[in-house]
């Protein structure tokens, strides 16, 4: 039987999603839980990968099982054994054909970023930090030029694996609550960094060094080298994975 599993995690403390040599990665931790319950080993395919420090609201997987257990052996069995930064939210029996990244229609990412002139205690490594003051509509004028179907180039971190730079940017929302700048972005797929890439370059708008206009110039120069740095990783989460409705996952709450 091939099941799906919704989880989220706090990325602070892991080395990623991957699975790598030395461990202590969301996806060794998550499989190794798995093997447990399994008595045997499990291996998991996930929706994307986020990269060390990059939390997830809702990531996606699935796995075949290797023997029979009872959906709730899969979340409440499983959350037993993991550390309490990673937790199966929900699981789901799916037909075999279902692939937890190849059926994936969309994927959603949040950046929380805080505008003040003193770093956050509360919230380290939970959001970004900025302290000069940043100017909401400016970065809204120089982040519309960049939904649509368009050559990233510019915002792709030069060992991403990507077979093509060319992504469709269908949402990209910019909110001011208080000292917290919340930025939204939904595309079908994203770069390696595209999405802290979008975001450093939007804060160079923000507190006045470059013009909106400015942000087309990036978009069309294609060259990672005319674009701001990279932004930290603390406040990026991947929020929400859409699917087709025949599927019939669960509906990620989160707003």
């Amino acid at each position: 039987m091939r099941v799906a599993l919704g989880v989220e995690y706090d990325g602070s403390q892991f080395f990623g999603w991957q699975s790598q040599a030395g461990g202590h990665t969301v996806q060794d931790a998550l499989q190794s839980a798995l093997n447990r319950i399994a008595s045997v080993p499990v291996s998991v395919i996930a929706a994307g990968r986020t990269d060390t420090g990059v939390h997830a609201l809702e990531q996606v997987v699935h796995f075949d099982a290797p023997v029979e257990r009872p959906l709730s052996a899969w979340v409440r069995g499983v959350n037993a054994l993991l550390p309490k930064s990673v937790a199966v939210v929900w699981a789901h029996a799916v037909p075999d054909e279902f692939h937890a990244r190849f059926s994936a229609q969309a994927r959603s990412y949040r950046y929380l970023l805080i505008n003040r002139q003193v770093r956050c205690a509360v919230q380290h490594g939970k959001a970004g930090w900025f302290h000069m003051p940043l100017d909401v509509e400016k970065m809204l004028e120089a982040a519309h030029c960049l939904l649509g179907e368009h050559d990233f180039s510019a915002f792709r971190a030069a060992e991403c694996q990507a077979r093509s730079p060319i992504k469709n940017l269908v949402q990209l929302d910019i909110m001011r609550h208080g000292d917290m700048i919340v930025f939204d972005l939904t595309a079908g797929a994203f770069l390696h960094h595209m999405v802290r890439n979008i975001v450093g370059c939007l804060v160079y708008v923000g507190k006045g060094k470059r013009t909106p206009q400015w942000m087309k110039e990036v978009l069309e120069s294609r060259n990672r080298s005319q674009a701001a740095p990279t932004f930290a990783p603390d406040g990026l989460y991947l929020r929400r994975i859409s699917y087709d409705v025949k599927w019939g996952l669960p509906q990620n709450v989160v707003a």
